[in-house]
């Protein structure tokens, strides 16, 4: 099965998780820096942009939103959806301050050494709950998780569409090679 094209413009902002009892309610993975925002930042969408979502908060337990979608009522409807990634148009967001990013502006920008020479291009960020990460494709050293930091990211720079990195000691060499057992 192929996956469908995401539209151009549109931001992922969440993805629907399972139900929440038996009629209809539902836990939702939120993006946004503040979780319960995502119920109010614009019309939320498929990747195509051409089914919308109407989204209610009702709550959040822990890591997660608790949300009604309108038409969904029940247990079933809410399978139906579950792994649906929710996007928002990226013209509809607020515009970010200074050394602030949305992830996918980050996304497709050169990187380079701080010494200006290229090492590569930013392929995702990824935040697995210690902080961002960029993952980078790099022309020497294979694909390499760089933190997103101060430290590790001196310089942004969207308009000119490129990243400086300054990578932490170590980062770029080579480990230990994996042990191999008899089985």
């Amino acid at each position: 099965m192929m996956a469908t094209p995401v539209k151009d413009g549109l931001i992922p902002v969440g993805v629907i998780g399972g139900a929440r009892g038996l009629k209809g309610d539902l836990r939702v993975k939120s993006y946004t820096a503040d979780p319960k925002s995502i119920g109010s930042i614009g019309a939320l969408t498929d990747e195509t942009g051409t089914k919308v979502f109407a989204l209610k908060v009702i709550g959040q337990q822990k890591n997660v939103v608790l949300a009604r979608i309108k038409g969904v009522e029940d247990r079933n409807a809410v399978d139906a959806l579950k792994g649906q990634m929710l996007y928002v148009e990226r013209d509809g967001l607020p515009e970010t301050d200074e050394d602030e990013y949305y992830f996918s502006d980050l996304q497709g920008l050169d990187v380079e050494l701080v010494n200006g020479e290229p090492f590569g291009r930013v392929v995702e960020v990824e935040d697995f709950g210690g902080g961002p990460f960029l993952e980078v494709a790099s022309l020497h050293h294979g694909r390499v998780l760089v933190p997103f930091t101060k430290a590790s990211v001196p310089e942004v720079d969207i308009a000119g569409r490129r990243i400086v990195i300054d990578p932490p000691e170590g980062l770029l060499e080579a480990g230990d090679p994996e042990p191999q057992g008899d089985g």
